[in-house]
């Protein structure tokens, strides 16, 4: 120990021993469970790696995401009692993120699959993939142009709304957008467009500041589902029209 720290030696042979009693204890929680492991390796291995240091400095394998404070009561000994109660169940994953259930883990395979196909286009999203993507809440451009494709397809729904003013629409806007709702008089003309509350609405600007805060608007509405284009239009590569 110095200056009050204890040092930790992975490549020793005492650490890597304890890492592989690790792995064998998370194999046997998620058997034990029923759960799945987190698709990312990467989180798996950083939360096995902390384990394994808190085992060897605490004596026991408390979560590595947390403070280890000497209170019974607060530190969480893996699998802590949060994610077997509250966190799994509800949100899928534990704070970790090392557990999860398989619904979580496939639909997480699922997501990243979509990411590579679509930023690097090597094909067109299936149906089921545009409706999978379709439930984010944050945009790309490359993310936009693929549903535009699968709208054009027939696979997917939406409606595409552009927040700016109406000389930025006349300069160039987004081919395929359905309507110019400008935030300056964003209520009057929302009311006059008639949207569905339940329909899915993207909304873009000019670099995403304001359709963000239409974004919000919209939610507090009561609209159920709606998008923002993250960047804007000046970081949509599709085709444009004026």
């Amino acid at each position: 120990m110095a200056g009050g720290i204890t040092k930790i030696d992975i490549n020793s042979d005492e650490f890597q021993s304890e890492l592989e009693r690790t792995i064998r204890f998370t194999d046997k929680v998620v058997e034990q469970f029923g759960w799945s492991y987190n698709p990312d390796a990467e989180i798996n291995e950083g939360i096995q790696l902390g384990l394994t240091r808190n085992k060897l400095m605490h004596g026991k394998r408390y979560c590595p995401c947390f403070f280890v404070t000497g209170d019974k009561e607060q530190d969480r000994i893996c699998p802590c009692k949060p994610a077997i109660e509250k966190e799994i169940p509800e949100d899928g994953v534990c704070h970790c993120q090392i557990f999860c259930t398989p619904a979580y883990a496939a639909q997480h395979r699922s997501e990243e699959e979509i990411e590579e196909v679509v930023h690097q286009h090597s094909r067109g999203l299936s149906a089921e993939e545009c409706a999978l993507l379709l439930q984010k809440e944050q945009f790309d451009g490359d993310e936009l142009t693929a549903l535009l494709e699968g709208r054009m397809l027939g696979m997917v729904d939406f409606k595409l709304i552009d927040v700016r003013e109406h000389m930025e629409w006349q300069m160039g806007h987004i081919k395929g957008a359905d309507r110019l709702i400008p935030t300056s008089s964003f209520c009057d003309t929302l009311e006059s467009a008639k949207l569905s509350k339940k329909e899915k609405l993207i909304v873009y600007c000019h670099v995403g500041s304001r359709s963000a805060h239409c974004q919000r608007i919209l939610s507090d509405m009561g609209f159920e589902n709606v998008g923002n284009l993250t960047y804007g239009i000046v970081a949509y590569g599709g085709e444009l029209e004026r």
